[in-house]
């Protein structure tokens, strides 16, 4: 992604916040999707208004669903707090920067097998914004040149990736690059098993159904038994 010395700033007076950073995400090509980081085009102050913008918008929805909120003690204020809920914290993870994760050389020469998990995550379904709730696995097979991290980090990492509308196969996918970014390991492995509230609350209404997807790299996809191992460890858990 582009960082946020590049990020242009010549926007055309008069747009609204959110307008202006679709026009800097735009003239610099890059990708905005619902499940992208786009920080390094936010500035100062204009996620307030974003969440004002958002707020409105809600407005008419409630309004556009007859629903009469002047009158209504418990939706007259459902616009504000829905908004307040995507901008800061549900899709957090589309408009802060990676949180500070302190990284340690592996003096040890560490390279036997770690797990970390299982680690609590919430994300949201990019088809209809209906909840993710899991729990997510993180196997390294680090060496001596590997970046350990602290065990918290780890949790920190999967709530910033997580914190954003998206699916399941592509959140896992983007917390291993970001991991494996930061680490280096000889390998990485990633399971995540999440139920979908756009299975239990719409559609077919299946209260029993979970979703479990893996990323494997480097050790553990070339061997079997280490793969194995891990796997194994996991289900003990």
């Amino acid at each position: 992604m582009t960082g946020a010395s590049e990020a242009s700033d010549d926007t055309p007076a008069g747009l609204s916040a959110s307008e202006r950073i679709r026009y800097r995400l735009v003239s610099a090509g890059c990708r905005h999707h619902a499940n992208d980081n786009i920080a390094a085009f936010v500035r100062e102050g204009e996620l307030d208004e974003v969440q004002a913008e958002v707020a409105a918008k809600l407005q008419d929805v409630l309004r556009s669903l007859v629903i009469d909120t002047d009158s209504d003690h418990n939706t007259q204020e459902t616009a504000k707090r829905v908004a307040k809920m995507f901008v800061r914290e549900v899709f957090r993870g589309r408009y802060v920067e990676a949180p500070a994760v302190t990284e340690f050389p592996n003096v040890a020469r560490l390279n036997e097998l770690m797990i970390v998990g299982p680690i609590t995550v919430r994300s949201a379904c990019s088809h209809h914004l209906c909840p993710i709730m899991g729990r997510v696995w993180i196997g390294l097979l680090p060496n001596e040149h590997s970046n350990l991290i602290g065990l918290s980090k780890y949790a920190r990492l999967c709530d910033w990736i997580m914190s954003r509308p998206q699916i399941q196969e592509e959140a896992v996918t983007m917390l291993a690059n970001e991991l494996q970014e930061r680490v280096q390991p000889d390998g990485l492995a990633i399971v995540m098993e999440a139920d979908h509230f756009c299975m239990h609350w719409r559609g077919v209404k299946d209260s029993e159904s979970m979703m479990t997807n893996s990323v494997m790299r480097g050790a553990f996809l070339k061997d079997p038994n280490l793969r194995r191992e891990f796997l194994s460890l996991l289900s003990k858990k």
